[in-house]
């Protein structure tokens, strides 16, 4: 057999194990959550979310909004020292982040079994 048959069947094989994967796959909402931040982050954002009536009083004043709170949840960093401590029935979780117009916020999640209740927004 020489190299261009064996270039050929290689490339017929890999192409058929792509579609295989692909097809494997697709439809599928896959994450790779390895680190702790991410895994906190993607946990709290997959739940039904509330605001509590003192967030929702600090979202009346409009210099931060829900896009934000979203955007901080997506990319913001799970301040572990003072997270993941018992709090109201649930874990409380300290997140800093930034605005759109790049402000630093701190805000307070607090994690139930089936539901993220936003508790608190501060401003740096």
């Amino acid at each position: 057999m020489s190299f261009v048959q064996r270039f050929a069947y290689y490339l017929i094989g890999l192409i058929m194990g792509g579609f295989i994967v692909a097809a494997f796959f697709s439809g599928k909402d896959t994450r790779c959550n390895y680190f702790p931040n991410a895994r906190v982050l993607n946990d709290l954002s997959t739940k039904p979310f509330f605001y509590s009536d003192k967030a929702s009083a600090i979202l009346s004043e409009k210099w931060i909004d829900t896009t934000d709170i979203k955007t901080t949840l997506k990319l913001g960093d799970v301040d572990f020292d003072q997270s993941n401590v018992p709090y109201k029935k649930g874990k409380l979780y300290i997140i800093d982040g930034k605005t759109k117009k790049n402000q630093q916020i701190t805000i307070k999640i607090i994690n139930y079994e089936n539901k993220a209740v936003l508790e608190d927004i501060i401003k740096k």
